[in-house]
């Protein structure tokens, strides 16, 4: 037996061409109405503009064609007295051309020197008392702050002068006199007596010391390169 194709009377692809002649026969008549609708819709909408430039008088007329140019604005420049002298100059050399300036005289150069001068006093004055109002301001919110004075912090005191006795090994020099200080104190771990001397230079004003005597000096301001003490009296005077 041999196998033989089972043919069906149904037509083949039918359900997809159906669609397509569906669009075709919608499409022809819908595409020529759109440019007529959309080249009417500007003609509608300038009409009345027309209309009323044309009715309007021609200043008005000038106004109505040219709306964006009102809204501009010159630039407001920014005064001189503003700005630094740096940005000046730098605003100076950008306008500047670059052509050289024509001859003058002696006397239109002293001339022009002079302006310039003035000028500069001018902005030199006017910083000047800006300042001066600042510091004045400043002054005024300091002692606003500061209505009660502060007390010190550390009261002025006069320390203790040191006192030393010892003998005059020396009066040659004028108001000037060498006494020989002589120390005495136990040692500390020996406990045993040590001996010892300094000398130094005191201020006799009256030539009062001679050699020889036991006086007393005390602690000073520095007198000279070697002077740092001062005479106070003669103790004992040498025989």
């Amino acid at each position: 037996m041999t196998d033989e194709p089972q043919t069906t009377d149904e037509p083949e692809n039918e359900p997809a061409d159906a669609p397509e002649e569906a669009v075709a026969e919608v499409a022809p008549e819908a595409a020529p109405d759109a440019p007529e609708a959309v080249t009417e819709a500007p003609q509608q909408a300038g009409a009345p503009v027309e209309e009323a430039a044309a009715q309007a008088p021609p200043e008005q007329a000038e106004e109505a064609a040219a709306p964006e140019a009102a809204p501009a604005a010159p630039e407001q420049a920014a005064p001189e007295e503003q700005l630094s002298s740096k940005e000046r100059r730098r605003k100076a050399r950008s306008t500047h051309t670059g052509e050289a300036r024509p001859a003058r005289s002696p006397a239109e150069r002293h001339a022009e020197r002079a302006a310039e001068r003035k000028a500069k006093a001018v902005r030199r004055r006017a910083r000047r008392l800006q300042e001066r109002e600042k510091r004045t301001a400043a002054r005024g919110r300091a002692g606003a702050s500061q209505t009660e004075p502060l007390a010190p912090v550390h009261a002025q005191t006069e320390g203790v002068r040191k006192v030393r006795q010892g003998v005059v090994v020396s009066d040659k020099a004028d108001k000037t006199i060498t006494v020989r200080i002589d120390i005495a104190r136990r040692h500390r771990r020996y406990e045993k007596i040590v001996r010892s001397s300094s000398t130094l230079h005191a201020h006799d004003e009256n030539n009062d010391a001679h050699e020889g005597d036991t006086v007393r000096v005390v602690e000073s301001r520095p007198l000279s390169r070697s002077k740092r003490w001062r005479l106070v009296d003669v103790l004992e005077r040498a025989r």
